[in-house]
């Protein structure tokens, strides 16, 4: 199937970033029905924002399932540090969807996997696809035809990444930037690559390899304390790498999700959603948008 133009957001990238940007003073929206609305209400005005700029012909907003995937059975401590979300958040998880599924928009969400794994599906399959996260991992599926805008601040600055952009700034590929990922590690994710190994000195072993195997063939050409490291953390190395690996074929129906998520604006469903739920901010934001 031949999309025009395909939006891929985010889902929890969105509601996380909104809620901890307007909840820092304990500041919380609540509606009627006493469920607080601030990441809500912000995921909400983001996404409409980003289709007045990018026009989209389609829109699939994707989410985290739990936070136990696969990767956790491949490695225990995946994520293990990550702390529990603000009691004031919990509910929200599943109140936006709802709200999102009122509202038209087409979500997916695959238990056992991330959004990462399903966005990363979706730009494996099409070449036209702007994808919207906080993530960098996903630089790593940048391709031909498909472009990555990383947030940056508020609902309209972001870093935008096409696969030229990265390879210029990076000197790399995205497909290396994978085990430069490994390298590094990624404390956030729970896993660590190699002891002494940052991003700086990821990317130039990179460079100069091409790749892990191609650097493990030539350890005698890295100093002595890159190799000592190297050697010593070996089996965390090689798992690091399939950690930071983003998943491309999430079982999920792609062409039933491109089928059932063109993006069509209804003015007064959405206006009766906003209102129905107590969503005034988003409602008047929305007004001002041209769509």
């Amino acid at each position: 199937m031949v999309l025009s133009k395909l939006l891929v957001i985010d889902g929890m990238a969105l509601l996380f970033r909104h809620f901890f940007a307007t909840s820092f003073r304990n500041h919380f929206m609540y509606n009627s029905n006493n469920i607080p609305t601030n990441g809500i209400q912000g995921t909400i005005r983001h996404i409409y924002k980003i289709i007045e700029m990018d026009k989209p012909t389609n829109v699939i907003v994707t989410w985290d399932m739990s936070s136990k995937t696969v990767r956790n059975e491949w490695f225990s401590n995946y994520k293990i540090d990550r702390p529990a979300p603000p009691e004031e958040l919990r509910p929200q998880f599943d109140y936006v969807k709802e709200v999102l599924a009122e509202l038209g928009f087409f979500q997916i969400g695959v238990t056992g996997y991330e959004a990462d794994d399903i966005i990363g599906t979706l730009a494996k399959h099409h070449d036209n696809i702007t994808i919207v996260s906080g993530d960098r991992d996903l630089l790593q599926v940048l391709a031909p035809g498909v472009k990555l805008w990383l947030t940056k601040k508020g609902y309209t600055e972001y870093n935008k990444y096409t696969e030229e952009r990265f390879i210029e700034e990076y000197g790399v590929t995205p497909e290396q930037f994978i085990d430069v990922k490994a390298l590094m590690g990624d404390s956030g994710d729970g896993y660590f690559g190699v002891k002494g190994i940052g991003e700086k000195t990821a990317l130039n072993l990179i460079k100069k390899h091409g790749s892990i195997e191609k650097l493990l063939e030539n350890l005698d050409t890295c100093t002595p304390s890159q190799k000592r490291n190297i050697e010593n953390d070996m089996e965390h190395l090689l798992m690091s790498q399939k950690l930071a690996r983003i998943i491309t074929d999430v079982p999920f129906n792609i062409e039933e999700a491109l089928t059932l998520s063109p993006f069509r604006y209804d003015e007064k469903l959405t206006m009766d959603v906003l209102n129905e739920h107590d969503l005034t901010i988003s409602r008047k934001y929305i007004e001002r948008l041209e769509l």
